[in-house]
């Protein structure tokens, strides 16, 4: 673990320590301290110096730790998983894709961090820095690619289980890949597949769950948006909820992998918070206006038009409405 790391767990009490005690806690300098207080600061952690007492966050945070999360999923009686925590990435996705040739079924990586995180159609994914939970997991499956397109929509579920175990009530699904509450996002989920036609694929999976959203991060969404702590009414414990969302990915991942989207189909479009409904589907190029049937097996839009004939949209360029 890096000096910045140890001096954020000292931190996390939200308690002045001053920069004498922290370097004698941690057997380093005072400058070593200084710069790994800087190193914080310029990844977007907010610290107070004050002359005479030392340093202090805000509030109290709880860090990532792999160690907690691997004792929450052993008390679950979940598979061990291969789990890296970072403090910082590009981008988690890229993260594993990059170590791809190492990769086994269920690597997961975590960032306090990310600076080129993704959302769907180019958008980025925007975090408050050790406040949120992002992560990814790797998965090969024996199917192309092609036949894996719905396992996007079968994660989405899993992460909306996963946050309903935790505690949230009333949230829902947005075709293709958005968790929602009261018509805000929650969670959203971005799928890369690689892999030959006749598979297999591998498949990583990145999840990001706005678990608190500072002001300056909330600025930039494009969209209406919520984070867990506004639905709970408390803080979060981003370890248990990590377990959380990784046991029910890995679960979901298993599943999909032995017998396709079938068995996910029918509560997917359960919980579809568009299903019935009238809608405006917008591409580049056209708006369809339509009602919600459900979706195929393939996890593609079954869209009724104003003639009562049925066509389906595929995830990609495309956005859902309330008409």
């Amino acid at each position: 673990m890096t000096t910045r790391a140890e001096i954020l767990k000292l931190l996390a009490d939200g308690q002045f320590h001053s920069g004498t005690d922290l370097g004698r806690r941690l057997g380093v300098s005072r400058a070593a301290v200084n710069k790994g207080v800087r190193a914080l600061a310029s990844f977007g952690l907010e610290i107070h110096s004050v002359p005479g007492r030392g340093y202090k966050l805000p509030e109290p945070v709880d860090p990532l730790d792999r160690d907690a999360i691997l004792a929450e999923l052993g008390r679950r009686g979940d598979l061990p998983h291969s789990l890296e925590v970072l403090e910082t990435v590009d981008s988690t996705n890229r993260y594993l894709i990059q170590r791809a040739s190492a990769l086994v079924s269920g690597s997961v990586c975590l960032s306090e961090t990310q600076t080129q995180g993704r959302g769907r159609r180019g958008r980025g994914w925007l975090a408050t820095p050790y406040r949120n939970l992002l992560l990814s997991m790797a998965w090969r499956f024996d199917a192309g690619p092609a036949t894996v397109a719905a396992f996007g929509l079968a994660a989405g579920l899993a992460l909306l289980e996963a946050l309903e175990e935790y505690g949230a009530r009333g949230i829902g699904l947005k075709w293709p890949n958005d968790v929602v509450w009261r018509g805000r996002k929650l969670a959203g989920l971005l799928a890369d597949v690689q892999g030959e036609a006749a598979g297999p694929a591998l498949v990583v999976l990145g999840a990001g769950i706005n678990c608190r959203l500072g002001a300056r991060e909330a600025e930039g969404i494009d969209q209406p948006w919520v984070d867990l702590e506004e639905v709970l009414g408390s803080t979060i414990d981003r370890n248990r909820l990590a377990a959380l969302v990784i046991g029910r990915l890995h679960d979901a991942c298993r599943t999909f992998g032995a017998r396709g989207f079938g068995p996910f189909r029918q509560n997917w479009e359960r919980r579809h918070v568009y299903h019935g409904q009238s809608v405006r589907l917008m591409t580049a190029s056209a708006t369809i206006a339509g009602t919600v049937a459900g979706v195929d097996s393939g996890g593609a839009l079954r869209l009724i038009d104003a003639r009562g004939d049925e066509r389906v949209y595929h995830a990609g360029e495309i956005s859902l409405r309330g008409a």
